[in-house]
């Protein structure tokens, strides 16, 4: 199908990068269209993708007005609109609301942007949920140490203090009895000025998202840390799920993208399950593509481009509704540093080989069939040096992102009997990463005291 005309791209995250170049190579190859992206203060890689780049913040009161107008010698050709960003999803719907372009309900998906909006939806519509057996829990605003103590007192068995609008696991710290609430209060004070919410400890220890886009969807499976700061150190796919379990995910994951508006646009709703497989509660919602390459990771094992998906369904293309069977199992990796420091990539020399290393080590250590477990992508966070932490606060303490990718039939296509389950794969790679740091020496400094 050919379509001349601009495909609109509003907002992106900067580690999203190498998605939005796919994306818009495949609007160029596949429907020969141009592109142009809003974002506040663009830079020059921006210019390089994008035939078209508009400096605007989505965050911006007034950010559909300025756009209408800079957008408007440019109107007649808009063919199609992408919002890629948390901070946009709500702007930048009600903007392709305006231009007569195809999105999801643009008033509902204020509840995708601020986590208080969402948990206000849940309250309003909680005996639909509790018929579902989907929990939602208390959830208050605050704006000062004494409100954070009325609500600790009020869930002495814990809670979690978060960002209302806030990503990346960024600011979110679990609060048990005892914990000093004003050092609590001083960690999160930078995120008072878009809100900070109180939340009442969801009661289940397992966690997946629901992802997809439209009616196709699949579950993907999250391993986070344990402790005062739950970051997510991997994800994995295809979860290990009975029908049942997949059901009760599914199922409120629906709910979920209900509540926010969504229909045919991606989600990515992080839900935890109740060990008994019967109940839900939504962490969060997202009307976006899963981080961590959770999209990558759905290619590798259903071999379908979601993102090229994307493109087609705001261009008006029908597009699947099934995902085929799984054909590998896939995981994103987070590695970090064996102990607290400043650290520096630069004298590692090439990041790539250092960690097919130590997939190596790991494929042997598994007694892994040659060839079984490749690498998918690795990408060092930042090149810069920085303080990061042992224990990650959050995803930033991280250093490096992996993908990996392992096969589950043999040469022949039959299952192979010295299959491993990737998730002990996972955890066997991120140890030889931290002992691979130790032996190289990397120049991890120890913070003076």
């Amino acid at each position: 199908m050919t379509q001349a005309g601009i495909l609109l791209i509003i907002d992106y995250n900067l580690s999203r990068v190498a998605d939005v170049a796919h994306m818009v190579a495949y609007a160029r190859e596949r429907h020969e269209m141009r592109t142009l992206l809003v974002r506040a203060n663009p830079g020059a890689h921006d210019l390089s993708i994008c035939d078209e780049v508009i400096d605007l913040d989505p965050t911006r009161a007034d950010f559909v007005d300025l756009a209408l107008t800079q957008l408007a010698p440019r109107r007649d050709a808009l063919r199609g609109g992408i919002v890629f960003s948390d901070n946009a999803v709500h702007s930048g719907a009600l903007l392709l609301e305006r231009l007569g372009l195809r999105v999801d309900n643009a008033m509902l998906a204020l509840g995708a942007f601020s986590k208080h909006a969402y948990r206000l939806a849940e309250r309003h519509h909680h005996a639909l949920l509790d018929a579902q057996h989907v929990f939602a829990p208390d959830c208050v605003s605050i704006t000062s140490v004494a409100e954070l103590k009325t609500f600790a007192d009020a869930h002495p068995d814990g809670f979690v203090v978060k960002p209302s609008c806030e990503g990346n696991n960024r600011g979110v710290i679990v609060v048990r009895a005892g914990d000093d609430l004003r050092a609590v209060f001083d960690e999160v004070a930078p995120y008072l000025a878009g809100g900070v919410i109180c939340e009442q400890m969801i009661p289940y220890r397992r966690e997946y998202s629901y992802d997809g886009i439209g009616t196709l969807s699949f579950v993907t499976e999250k391993v986070s840390a344990t402790g005062r700061y739950p970051v997510e150190v991997a994800q994995v796919l295809p979860a290990r799920l009975t029908s049942v379990e997949q059901h009760t995910l599914e199922r409120a994951g629906q709910l979920c993208n209900m509540l926010v508006g969504q229909r045919d646009g991606p989600f990515h709703n992080e839900i935890k399950l109740s060990d008994e497989g019967m109940h839900a509660a939504v962490v969060e919602p997202n009307r976006r593509p899963g981080g961590m390459k959770i999209w990558s990771l759905a290619e590798a094992v259903y071999g379908i481009d979601l993102y090229a998906l994307w493109v087609d369904s705001v261009l008006g293309a029908s597009s699947a509704s099934i995902l085929p069977a799984p054909k590998r199992q896939a995981a994103t990796v987070m590695l970090g540093v064996p102990h607290d420091g400043i650290f520096s990539p630069a004298s590692l020399g090439d990041g790539i080989l250092l960690f097919e290393q130590v997939l190596t080590a790991t494929s042997a250590q598994h007694n892994l069939r040659p060839g079984q477990l490749h690498p998918g992508e690795f990408g060092w966070l930042s090149h810069d040096a920085r303080i990061v932490h042992a224990v990650a606060h959050d995803n930033a303490d991280f250093v490096a992102q992996a993908t990996i990718i392992l096969d589950t039939v043999d040469a022949e296509g039959h299952g192979d009997t010295r299959n491993a389950d990737i998730r002990d794969i996972v955890a066997t790679l991120r140890d030889r990463w931290l002992t691979m740091l130790s032996a190289h020496h990397v120049p991890v400094l120890e913070i003076a005291a």
